[in-house]
């Protein structure tokens, strides 16, 4: 039997303290608290499945992508990257601009994070525009969107936050899943960085000096070389993702402080500190969903939100574009992460009931959060890159809707072409 009082408290309790501006953390575990208070059901659940969330040997895999992460963009890694994205295409008209979007890319290779990314290649790429006389606005625009490759491809965390949220989806899959999608969403945001570009009359990039290509060349390979490492090793089979992760910290900590030598041995304690700080937020997330979770699962949302869908219609097509505007509005209020764990376990069952692939649905679900990175209120990646740029969210905003739109069109494309993400997992695993 449905109670629908509880799931009223639940989702009240949620939106209240969202509105108060609670961590999410704290919203999560509370809501359940509170409703677990209201059925009579021991707190000690919510305790005990706050554990239960944390006890998985996948999570390992988090801690060693944030930490090889943090060491390579504490060093001059950024520099390095663009450097070896300008080779490509930085003599183009606008060729910063394509820089800004090849780079992201590499190195969200490395990092797995969109953050990340817009720090350390807006931090470079986006005062370089501006000297240029690129209008910042699209200096901003361009890098914040080329950025959130860095949540498609691998080796995103966030494909391991999905992997735990939808009950252990192989993450190898999800990894080869990213690499199809994330390649044409590079090629898209080029193709529009371009048309403005040539639009607005930008500046070629500064010519490369040929006995500097040695050695941007070397760097940029052997800063790329830990992405081949994650992939590499889980696709041949030789290491488990986690191991691979912990191989690439290896990698990453000589190549920065024994190879390149850009920071100090000294830093490694402040970037432990980071490293530390980042995942101790997540856990606790994924902690605090887990009993969220949980709560869901015994009220039966799952089943309602499936039963709901499908009255609305019963064509795949329909329910699909559905859960993309649904995913696309709640982006503008929610942040990444707690969207994945909280959504997740609400809207697998719906796509799996009219034969979606868990693969599929998890590339949808993250280009879908990724592109809420953008958009305010909490757009993160928005506010840290016009926090660079000095320009205002509504400035950034505004010139950042060429590139959500296109960004829409890929998510289009992903959702309604699935071999987009299938065709390489089923290319290695024989099926997703």
């Amino acid at each position: 039997m449905i109670n629908l009082d509880a799931i009223l408290i639940l989702v009240g309790c949620f939106v209240a303290m969202l509105l108060l501006r609670f961590p999410i953390s704290i919203t999560l575990a509370g809501s359940a608290l509170v409703t677990i208070m209201y059925l009579d059901v021991p707190w000690v659940v919510v305790g005990q499945r706050m554990i239960q969330g944390m006890n998985s040997y996948s999570l390992l895999t988090i801690p060693f992508f944030i930490l090889a992460g943090q060491i390579m963009s504490a060093g001059g890694m950024a520099l390095r990257i663009v450097n070896f994205a300008q080779l490509f295409v930085g003599m183009v008209r606008g060729g910063l601009a394509l820089v800004s979007c090849v780079a992201c890319m590499f190195f969200g290779n490395i990092s797995g994070s969109a953050v990340a990314d817009v720090s350390s290649i807006g931090s470079v790429l986006i005062p370089a525009m501006k000297k240029k006389k690129y209008d910042a606005d699209y200096a901003v625009a361009v890098t914040t969107s080329a950025s959130i490759q860095g949540v498609v491809v691998p080796p995103s965390h966030n494909l391991v936050l999905y992997s735990i949220a939808a009950g252990g989806v192989s993450i190898s899959s999800l990894f080869l899943a990213g690499i199809v999608p994330g390649i044409l969403l590079l090629v898209t945001l080029m193709a529009v960085s371009y048309i403005i570009a040539r639009k607005r009359g930008y500046e070629k990039g500064d010519p490369i000096q040929w006995k500097d290509v040695p050695k941007i060349i070397r760097d940029g390979v052997l800063s790329l070389l830990v992405g081949v490492i994650i992939l590499g090793g889980i696709l041949s089979g030789w290491f488990t993702a986690t191991e691979s992760g912990a191989l690439a910290c290896v990698y990453a900590f000589i190549l920065t402080f024994f190879v390149y030598r850009d920071i100090p041995l000294s830093q490694m304690g402040l970037i432990f500190k980071r490293t530390f700080r980042t995942v101790a937020m997540v856990l606790f997330l994924i902690a605090a969903s887990d009993a969220f979770g949980w709560m869901l699962a015994y009220l039966k949302i799952p089943t309602l939100v499936t039963d709901l869908f499908l009255n609305i219609s019963d064509s795949p097509f329909v329910i699909l574009l559905l859960i993309n505007i649904l995913l696309l509005l709640l982006g503008f209020p929610m942040d990444m992460a707690p969207m994945i764990m909280i959504m997740t376990p609400i809207l697998l069952p719906v796509v799996t009931s009219i034969g979606v692939d868990p693969v599929h649905f998890g590339i949808m679900m993250i280009l879908n959060c990724g592109i809420g990175l953008i958009t305010p209120p909490v757009g993160t990646v928005l506010f840290v890159g016009c926090a660079i740029g000095k320009v205002s969210i509504n400035q950034a905003t505004k010139a950042s809707i060429p590139f959500f739109l296109a960004m829409c069109v890929v998510l289009l494309l992903l959702t309604y072409i699935p071999q987009i993400s299938l065709w390489l997992p089923g290319l290695f695993h024989g099926t997703p």
